[in-house]
């Protein structure tokens, strides 16, 4: 596969790397400051393993502990091998930061460190699930998602039930913080159309059927959106405390004369609301767009967009609550939107088209759920929108 442009240690919201002095082999000082106003929660920062790389090669990426220096408190943290070569990449933690505010944080090695680690009460999730034809599913504290393999459209094809045809990003609602993918497949398992029901948890009421549900891609051309099939293959890259990672392949598709080959890398870290999604996308002839998008439904709901912000969003009724999904991505990127409302089934969407260059498409989509208590209005969706563009545009600026 083609070696990717971008990097991951950028993954949600990313950071500003600087490097300073070199200390001891023993120690490393990460110095991070918010340069945004506002206060910034639960954000990740990335170490890459090269700026602590004598204590990875005297204790290995697993026993390096991050400590707050102000309190002397280990954080928890995560090892990820961003290439699945075997070897760790990066290291994540996560920080709280005020309007303004610089924390410095200390990384040292010891072994056996990882049992001094704490262990997080919360944590994201993502695995590939046989026992529910072939879906792909991925979660953390506040969201969960799912999308569907081969399987599942080989059954729609043949005629036979149980089949699901789309490469649409389905979601599931959860309001609880601890996590219930596995939980709720069983509960499936044992009573068809468990996790349609909300037994206290949360449930799955979202319809995704040929649309492109949450964040789905295609080229919108001549009032038709080409789009891919089911993923063919997939890889879990990392799953833990604070990320989940891994790749979806698609056959090649045909956009109106064009032939398309497509790889999607997932990730969602703890405490967002938004998966990011990065696209390989490489065609044998100039492409108009690569169109995001997110399904209207009944069309009963609201668009509202900030193009010059980067976010886009739509508030609908889903039974008896609010939801509220929407995309974010950096304004240079986008071309146009189109509130897209048509009699089709499953073909009326709010559209991001955004600008075709070097093969790659970046953005971040999901949900909030007026039940789940994060959200309560359409105002608070759209602040949070906003802020996590914003946050987006300034990303976190760490010096080592």
């Amino acid at each position: 596969m083609r070696k990717r442009k971008s990097s991951w240690a950028h993954a949600l919201l990313g950071v500003i790397l600087l490097t300073g002095c070199q200390q001891s082999e023993s120690t490393r000082t990460i110095t991070v400051r918010n340069n945004l106003e506002m206060p910034r929660s639960s954000e990740t920062v990335t170490v890459p393993v090269g700026e602590v790389e004598e204590l990875v090669k005297k204790f290995g990426a697993g026993n390096l502990l991050i400590r707050d220096s102000a309190t002397d408190s280990i954080l928890v943290s995560q090892a990820i091998d961003t290439d699945a070569d075997g070897t760790a990449d990066e290291i994540l933690f996560q920080v709280t930061l005020q309007g303004n505010e610089q924390k410095a944080f200390t990384v040292t090695g010891a072994v056996n460190a990882a049992a001094q680690r704490p262990v997080s009460k919360l944590t994201t999730y993502s695995r590939f699930v046989p026992e529910r034809t072939d879906d792909y599913t991925w979660e953390n504290d506040r969201v969960a998602f799912r999308t569907y393999g081969p399987v599942a459209q080989q059954l729609v094809e043949e005629g036979k039930e149980g089949g699901t045809l789309t490469s649409g990003m389905d979601a599931w609602l959860k309001r609880v913080s601890h996590p219930i993918i596995n939980k709720w497949y069983k509960g499936n398992q044992e009573k068809a159309g468990y996790y349609h029901i909300d037994h206290g948890e949360g449930y799955d009421p979202y319809h995704v059927g040929g649309s492109r549900g949450i964040g789905g891609i295609g080229v919108l051309e001549n009032d038709s959106l080409y789009v891919s099939k089911n993923f063919t293959a997939y890889k879990t890259i990392s799953e833990g405390p604070i990320r989940t990672v891994f790749e979806l392949t698609y056959a090649p598709w045909q956009a109106n004369g064009r032939t398309i080959t497509e790889t999607k890398r997932i990730s969602l870290d703890l405490g967002s609301n938004l998966s990011y999604f990065e696209e390989e996308l490489q065609s044998d002839k100039p492409v108009p767009n690569y169109a995001v998008g997110i399904t209207l439904h009944n069309k009963k709901g609201e668009v509202k967009a900030s193009p010059e912000q980067g976010w886009f969003r739509y508030w609908e009724p889903m039974d008896s609550a609010m939801l509220g999904t929407g995309i974010v991505l950096p304004p240079a990127e986008v071309q146009d939107y189109k509130d897209y409302r048509v009699d089709r089934q499953d073909q009326s969407h709010l559209y991001v088209l955004t600008k075709p260059t070097d093969g790659n498409l970046t953005y971040y989509a999901g949900f909030g759920w007026s039940k789940s208590g994060q959200f309560k209005s359409k105002e608070e969706w759209d602040r949070y929108l906003a802020d996590f563009a914003r946050r987006l545009a300034s990303p976190l600026e760490v010096t080592f």
